[in-house]
């Protein structure tokens, strides 16, 4: 069956079916392709960001278990933009400066005094992980289509198909004959918005999947640096 519409698809019929399709059967088709293109686009990009940003992140966690002090890993977060765990960790600096400069009145990180205690480290804890969602945002931008192109894009087909079957009925009766030639049309029509409707639903469906599972990944890794930062925070300051 494969091979037979292969060899359709080469020897003009897919085409034909279009060029006799009608103007709504039309619509329907271009709409399917244009989301499947926009589909594809979006998961050739997700991969590059995400191979990005998972090189990224492990870079950056080597810098900083190697760094002797957290100022001296600031240096590095600067330069690891694509890094979320990056971000974190320069909103996460910050925020430990500032809370070490009202802790003892101007003092930095190198001249505190008073230790902070679990208030502090609360405040520390929620202000990464809202860097972190800021983060987790950017990444998330686009993959809404998959899901809507993946929920969608079998109605539309499913639309085209009742459309493609109501024209041959209405060959019928325009006709006053059920023959192959005279529903063949509006069937083959049917049929194509169907298969074209699931060629675009499959790859979003399975792509947003993918990304969900990478988004996953990243957030909880960024999560478990939040919990290495304030770990190591409170070896430096006791």
């Amino acid at each position: 069956m494969e091979n037979i519409f292969i060899a359709s698809i080469f020897s003009g019929s897919v085409w034909q079916i279009i060029g006799n399709s009608s103007a709504f059967g039309l619509f329907i088709l271009l709409t399917l392709v244009i989301m499947s293109f926009v589909s594809w686009a979006i998961i050739f990009k997700k991969w590059r960001q995400f191979k990005a940003v998972e090189e990224a992140n492990q870079r950056f966690i080597m810098v900083f278990r190697k760094a002797n002090s957290l100022s001296e890993a600031m240096g590095q977060a600067k330069s690891q933009s694509a890094a979320p765990v990056a971000q974190v960790f320069i909103a996460g600096h910050a925020e430990l400066t500032e809370l070490l400069e009202i802790k003892n009145e101007g003092g930095g990180l190198q001249e505190s005094i008073k230790p902070l205690d679990q208030h502090d480290y609360d405040i520390l804890e929620m202000t990464m992980e809202r860097s972190l969602t800021e983060q987790m945002g950017f990444l998330r931008s686009n993959i809404i289509f998959l899901a809507s192109t993946g929920n969608s894009a079998p109605f539309m087909g499913l639309l085209g198909t009742v459309v493609g079957i109501m024209d041959s009925f209405w060959s019928i009766g325009e006709r006053g004959s059920a023959s192959l030639a005279v529903v063949a049309p509006g069937i083959a029509e049917a049929l194509l918005a169907t298969i074209v409707g699931l060629g675009a639903a499959i790859p979003a469906v399975i792509a947003y999947n993918w990304a969900n599972n990478k988004m996953k990944f990243i957030s909880d890794f960024s999560y478990n640096f939040i919990l290495e930062f304030i770990a190591r925070v409170k070896k430096e300051n006791h």
